[in-house]
């Protein structure tokens, strides 16, 4: 979903679905910087382990394209080798995408992540609950089985809104226009809008860990 325009009916005229079509130089698994990506001019601060390398998601639980594209991010993320360091990063591009970057990060501090994440986008995009505002978390979360008072303590911790903070700074390290996007090893940023499809998305990610690897 595109930062300027966040209702529905504009962001399916978006090519961040995908359905699109693939270009056609990308079909032989060849993809150019400045076309299927972009280079960063000044590299973004990784969080990887040494020896490792980081791939970026920059996703929105309210984006209906980032819903579409989970099961397949899932999918491909359980199959990634021990080198690649996977993180999600909740954008935001106004302050009310804020209770929903806490959220994650709240779950993430609880250990949540695996159980939740995949519920919290049913809870938005199928049970329609809007989840973007703190009363409307606590009251979801505790329903979930979750202890709502160690979620509420850790949605308003201070590990928290600091994890909020580099995440909006992540996010413009990268110069994010759009959910869902990708970023690797702090140098490359690829989108449904670079590459025509969110399956060439990830071809994209696959191809530039191969290349920073090989660096």
């Amino acid at each position: 979903m595109n930062r300027r325009d966040f209702s529905l009916a504009a962001s399916a005229a978006l090519t961040l679905s995908a359905g699109l079509a693939v270009p056609a130089h990308a079909k032989d698994g060849k993809f150019e910087e400045g076309i299927e990506y972009l280079e960063l001019k000044k590299p973004a601060l990784t969080e990887a382990p040494k020896g490792q390398i980081e791939v970026v998601e920059f996703f929105w639980y309210s984006c209906p394209h980032c819903n579409a594209f989970e099961p397949s991010l899932s999918a491909w993320k359980n199959k990634l080798p021990d080198y690649v360091f996977f993180r999600r990063v909740p954008v935001a591009f106004n302050s009310s995408f804020v209770p929903q970057q806490k959220l994650y990060y709240a779950l993430e501090g609880m250990d949540k992540v695996n159980e939740l994440h995949a519920r919290v986008f049913r809870a938005v995009h199928v049970e329609r609950l809007p989840l973007n505002k703190d009363e409307l978390i606590f009251d979801w979360v505790a329903k979930q089985g979750v202890d709502a008072a160690r979620f509420k303590q850790m949605y308003t911790s201070f590990t928290v809104a600091n994890q909020v903070r580099r995440a909006t700074e992540l996010q413009a390290a990268y110069q994010v226009e759009g959910v869902p996007s990708m970023g690797v090893a702090g140098r490359y940023y690829t989108d449904g809008t670079l590459t025509g499809s969110m399956a060439t998305v990830l071809q994209v990610v696959d191809h530039l860990v191969q290349q920073q690897r090989k660096a």
